[in-house]
């Protein structure tokens, strides 16, 4: 977080991590989209359309004294880019963990976060995140194994975690799972998005 007290302006990073094609860069536009800013979302593709090295786009918002500024990202998916993803996660202050709910897709959405554990440490444990269930509406993943997902990511070791239900391709679920981040961020503001 940075806090420009010239400018009034208090700067946060966020970061949508998870396994390719899981929906990250879905989910950061229909973010944009919701706030009408679809447009202003920046990405280095290939040119089958997959992300390169990350997607980045800014959210400003204007409160009475001080205006709040988001810098979002999502990482690449691609493991031949795994390389781009620490730069990307440097300075994050909170992270959205985009999950394919597609039963067979269980094996790398734990690969991911277990890179994300290992980039970390412990101090992933302090970090806000929010778990998006993505792709809910192809979902195969069983209640059982939502409980096994989250068993092991050793959800209960977080301060501050949460799980949302999300169906980027529709909007679903994506603007919930970035304000209960913010909450997280700033637990003792009252900031509606």
């Amino acid at each position: 977080m940075i806090f420009d007290c010239e400018n009034k302006v208090l700067q946060v990073k966020i970061v949508y991590y998870g396994p390719a094609m899981s929906g990250k860069t879905t989910s950061l536009k229909s973010l944009f989209s919701y706030f009408q800013k679809g447009d202003s979302v920046n990405s280095i593709e290939s040119t089958v359309g997959r992300t390169l090295f990350f997607d980045f786009g800014v959210l400003q918002f204007k409160g009475a004294n001080w205006n709040l500024k988001f810098l979002i990202y999502s990482v690449t998916g691609q493991d031949f880019y795994a390389s781009t993803r620490p730069a990307t996660l440097k300075g994050v202050d909170g992270i959205i963990f985009v999950v394919d709910s597609q039963k067979e897709y269980l094996d790398h959405n734990l690969r991911s976060w277990n890179e994300l554990k290992t980039l970390f440490g412990l101090e992933i444990y302090n970090i806000p995140v929010v778990i998006s269930l993505n792709k809910y509406d192809l979902r195969k993943m069983k209640e059982l194994e939502e409980i096994n997902f989250k068993s092991s990511i050793e959800y209960k070791k977080f301060k501050n975690l949460s799980v949302k239900k999300t169906v980027a391709t529709k909007g679903e679920g994506v603007l919930d799972s970035f304000s209960q981040l913010i909450k997280f961020i700033f637990p003792q503001l009252c900031i509606k998005i």
